[in-house]
């Protein structure tokens, strides 16, 4: 790999991505925003000042050498193909692309980021998966999606087999859901029930990276690193390290974003 200004409190997956493929999440460290997006919000829509998220995303696309592609996420399963000239703030739960230059980012502050590529290295993605565009409807979420695109891909004669990397998100012990989210997810596979544990008030606490390593088995992506529920990986645990809206409410933002050079 080539050398780049990465902030070492940043998390680089370790998986087996061909050289080329590119990734990493970024943590609160390395910006100039203030409490409490102190420092590295990357969050437009958070409250924060204008300028400093600005000075923010430039650090960012200097450290990634490579234009990260921003989307207006919205709790859903669609996605967003990046080509040049793509614009910024589209409707859209993820992006995947076959252009080196262009890093697919999701934003989160809780929610899971999943980054993928294909062994080959022909084509990577990025998708923002909280419970509702995991869930999807009609049992299709983003995972589901995500898999069809390298699927089409792959008939094409591109693609190989495909790995995934689990970014942090709110950990099992605290994802605090109700009855609505666990059924949304039973419906779909009955085994979903393990990903759930029962508190004595009718709540229930959910593991979201167990549930979308069940999702992305189903999909047939069975390579998954990263995020294993660890205490080290929750949002809400470490708040030195991540953003959490959950905790604080008023938060900001890491990427996950991932590229071809």
């Amino acid at each position: 790999m080539t050398s780049a200004p990465w902030n070492p409190d940043w998390l680089l997956p370790q998986w087996p991505a061909a050289p080329h493929v590119r990734a990493l999440c970024t943590t609160r460290a390395g910006g100039v925003s203030q409490p409490p997006y102190d420092s590295l919000n990357l969050g437009t829509h958070v409250g924060d000042a204008a300028p400093n998220v600005a000075r923010n995303r430039a650090h960012l696309q200097a450290a990634l050498g490579a234009t990260p592609v921003y989307l207006n996420q919205v709790h859903g399963a669609h996605l967003l193909e990046l080509a040049p000239g793509v614009a910024q703030g589209m409707d859209a739960d993820g992006a995947f692309t076959r252009v080196p230059g262009l890093a697919c980012t999701v934003m989160v502050a809780d929610c899971l980021p999943i980054l993928l590529c294909d062994l080959q290295g022909t084509m990577v993605a990025a998708v923002h998966a909280g419970w509702r565009g995991l869930a999807g409807q009609q049992r299709v979420g983003v995972v589901e999606q995500i898999a069809r695109h390298f699927q089409a891909q792959g008939s094409a004669g591109g693609v190989t087999e495909v790995i995934a990397w689990l970014g942090p998100c709110i950990g099992p012990q605290a994802f605090e859901v109700g009855d609505d989210v666990r059924s949304a997810f039973v419906a779909h596979e009955a085994q979903a029930h393990t990903c759930f544990q029962s508190l004595p008030y009718g709540k229930w606490l959910a593991d979201l990276p167990a549930l979308a390593r069940q999702r992305l088995r189903s999909a047939g992506v069975n390579r998954v690193y990263g995020n294993d529920g660890s205490p080290e990986w929750c949002t809400v645990a470490n708040p030195a390290r991540f953003f959490s809206h959950r905790r604080d409410r008023v938060s900001g933002r890491q990427a996950a974003c991932i590229w071809l050079e």
